[in-house]
């Protein structure tokens, strides 16, 4: 029996590895999971009930609540607003464990998984066969994460971007509970020069190694 093909795809905000995982998944026929998005919807689910992001346990409490339809209106969950709760409440260890059990169960699913996040290779899916960590520099993220939301009609300054993209990865990684760092079997993939076409492809022909190197069957 072939082993399932669990791609974990970990990074920063706006590194690319959202739109990767997505086509990843597509290209192997496997589930995708923005596991970024459940943070989204906890944080988010909190300030719309009223509550405050400094609660540890009111975020908690919206997490162990959150079901799969919460993820379903991107609009909301890809905000400005919606990141940077997301940042704020990733960091309570009860919010995290809520949301374990969620992500492992997704991993597990018989044939494989993409999941994409900041702790996909080091916690929720450490034997996955297939790890990438996409990242690029700070200013070439700010400036795709910008013109997104300006695209969508939000008004931010490029300089405003930068600034929360720098606050989030210090908050990212610095966090006590799962911080984001590279697993030590993970490929990076540094996106800072690449059109999305080059870099998914990169990402493909990572994935094709780690597939033949473990004996795992294609799409």
């Amino acid at each position: 029996m072939t082993a399932p093909l669990i791609i974990a795809v970990d990074g920063p905000a706006a590194s690319g590895k959202g739109t990767i995982a997505a086509r990843l998944a597509r290209t192997y026929g496997l589930p995708c999971l923005d596991t970024g998005l459940l943070y989204r919807a906890v944080g988010m689910g909190v300030l719309e009930s009223g509550g405050s992001l400094d609660d540890g346990s009111a975020a908690e409490a919206v997490a162990r609540a959150l079901m799969a339809e919460n993820l379903q209106d991107a609009d909301r969950l890809t905000s400005g607003d919606a990141g940077e709760a997301a940042s704020r409440v990733a960091g309570y260890p009860g919010v995290r464990a809520a949301l374990l059990e969620f992500q492992c169960a997704f991993a597990a699913q018989p044939g494989g998984a993409v999941l994409d996040g900041r702790d996909i290779g080091t916690v929720i899916a450490p034997d996955a066969p297939a790890k990438l960590f996409v990242t690029a520099t700070p200013e070439v993220r700010a400036r795709r994460r910008w013109k997104q939301l300006i695209g969508r009609g939000d008004a931010i300054a490029y300089e405003d971007m930068l600034a929360d993209i720098m606050r989030r990865d210090e908050r990212d990684a610095g966090r006590g509970a799962a911080p984001m760092v590279q697993a030590e079997d993970a490929v990076l993939l540094d996106t800072t020069d690449m059109d999305i076409e080059t870099a998914f492809d990169a990402a493909r022909r990572i994935v094709e190694a780690a597939r033949v190197r473990n004996g795992l069957q294609g799409p």
